[in-house]
C-alpha cells in the first residue's frame, strides 16, 4: 500500500482566512450573543461561552507606506498579539483580549496621528479610490481630497453625537471603485468632455479593440486623411474613460473641466428601510487643490444640516425622504438646476407619481 501524498503547497489564490482568524474569534466562531460599545472607537463582542474579545478602531489615510504597515505591526505585536485587520472603509481594528490594554493602545495610536473612532453614530473612515497617484481616468485626486474632508469633520469620527452612522465615500471617476453609489455622502470626479483622439492613435492602438471598448457605441469608425481612425458621438459619450483605458491615444484629463459632484442618500444597510443608491446634490464643483474648499464647505454643509435636523437612527437617505428632497434643497442651500432632473430612458419609474408635494 503506498503512503498517502503530502498536500500540495501553492501559491495560486490567497491563504485560508481562517488560519489568520484570533484564537478567541477562531474558538467562538459563529457562537456571538451581542457585542457592546464601550467608548468611541471601542468594541466588545461576547460571545455563548462568555469569552470576550475588544476592538479598537483608528482611522488610516488608506494609501500606506512601508514604513507606516511596519507602525501597525508593531503595534498589533505589542497588544494585540499580532492580530489586527482593516475594515472595508480602511479602518484599522485591533483585537484584544485583555481590556487592560485598550487605553494604552489608544494613547500611542493617538500621539502617532491616528484617531480611534468611527463606530456607531459617528463618520466612518472615508473609503475612497487611487486618485491622481495611480488612476488614468481619473478626474480628481482620491487620497489628498479625503484628507481635506476628514481635516473638516475630525471631531465627527472622534465622537458619536450623529443621528445615526454616516458613510462618507469618494471616487475620481464615475467608474467609482469607491462606492459612492451606497454611501450617505459621495464625491464623485466627473469629466465634461469627451476624450481627445490624438494623430498617433493608429501606431498606438487597435481600432477594433478601441470601438468594442465603449460601452455606449459612441466610438465609430472612420477615416482620416486616408488612414483608418475612429471618431466619438459626443451625445453618446457618459466620459467614462473606457477608451481611454484600451488606448492612451484617447486622453480624457482636462484641467479646465474637470470637476467634482455631490450625491447624498444612499446606504447598503436594509435596517429600517431597503438598500438606496446615492442621487445628484451638486452637479458640478472645481477641481482646486490642494485643500478643494468649495467641496469641503458642502460636505461640512450637508453633515451639520443633517445632524440639526434628522431624528435618531435616521440615516441620511431616509431623512431626506421623509422631509422631501425640496426642503433638502432649502436647508443645504444647494441650487436645483436641469442636471437634477433624471433623463435615462427608465427614469420614469424613479418619479414620484403622487400629487402630493412634500416642502
Amino acid at each position: 500500500m503506498t503512503a498517502s501524498a503530502e498536500p500540495r503547497l501553492t501559491d495560486i489564490g490567497p491563504p485560508h482566512y481562517e488560519k489568520y482568524l484570533h484564537p478567541l474569534i477562531k474558538k467562538n466562531y459563529g457562537q456571538w450573543r451581542y457585542h457592546e460599545n464601550l467608548a468611541p472607537g471601542v468594541y466588545c463582542h461576547i460571545a455563548e461561552s462568555g469569552d470576550r474579545i475588544y476592538t479598537v478602531r483608528a482611522g488610516t489615510p488608506r494609501l500606506l507606506s512601508i514604513q507606516t504597515l511596519r507602525i501597525f505591526a508593531g503595534l498589533a505585536d505589542k497588544y494585540s498579539g499580532g492580530y489586527l485587520r482593516f475594515t472595508s472603509r480602511n479602518n484599522l481594528e485591533f483585537l484584544l483580549d485583555d481590556p487592560a490594554r485598550i487605553e494604552p493602545l489608544k494613547r500611542e495610536l493617538i500621539a502617532l496621528g491616528y484617531p480611534v473612532g468611527g463606530t456607531n453614530n459617528a463618520i466612518s473612515n472615508i473609503v475612497h479610490t487611487q486618485g491622481w497617484i495611480h488612476c488614468h481616468s481619473s478626474a480628481t485626486d482620491a487620497s489628498g481630497l479625503v484628507k481635506c474632508v476628514m481635516d473638516a469633520v475630525y471631531d465627527r469620527f472622534t465622537h458619536e453625537d450623529l443621528p445615526a452612522k454616516l458613510r462618507i465615500a469618494v471616487a475620481c471617476c464615475l467608474n467609482m471603485c469607491g462606492a459612492v453609489h451606497c454611501s450617505d455622502i459621495a464625491i464623485l470626479g466627473v469629466h465634461r468632455l469627451p476624450p481627445k483622439i490624438q494623430p498617433t492613435l493608429t501606431k498606438v492602438c487597435e481600432v477594433p479593440t478601441l470601438i468594442a471598448a465603449c460601452p455606449t457605441g459612441a466610438i465609430r469608425p472612420a477615416t482620416v486623411d486616408g488612414k483608418n481612425s475612429v471618431a466619438v458621438v459626443e451625445q453618446q459619450c457618459m466620459y467614462c474613460g473606457n477608451c481611454y483605458t484600451v488606448c492612451s491615444a484617447m486622453p480624457m484629463n482636462d484641467a479646465d473641466n474637470d470637476g467634482l459632484s455631490i450625491w447624498v442618500g444612499g446606504k447598503v444597510s436594509n435596517a429600517r428601510s431597503a438598500p438606496k443608491f446615492s442621487k445628484l446634490a451638486i452637479p458640478f464643483l472645481p477641481n482646486h487643490p490642494p485643500r478643494w474648499p468649495e467641496v469641503v464647505e458642502a460636505v461640512v454643509k450637508i453633515v451639520e444640516v443633517y445632524a440639526q435636523h434628522a431624528r435618531k437612527y435616521e440615516r441620511v437617505g431616509e431623512w431626506i425622504e421623509r422631509i422631501g428632497w425640496p426642503r433638502f434643497f432649502q436647508l443645504t442651500g444647494f441650487e436645483f438646476t436641469r442636471y437634477h432632473i433624471d433623463d435615462f430612458k427608465h427614469a420614469a419609474l424613479t418619479y414620484a407619481r403622487s400629487a402630493h408635494v412634500r416642502y
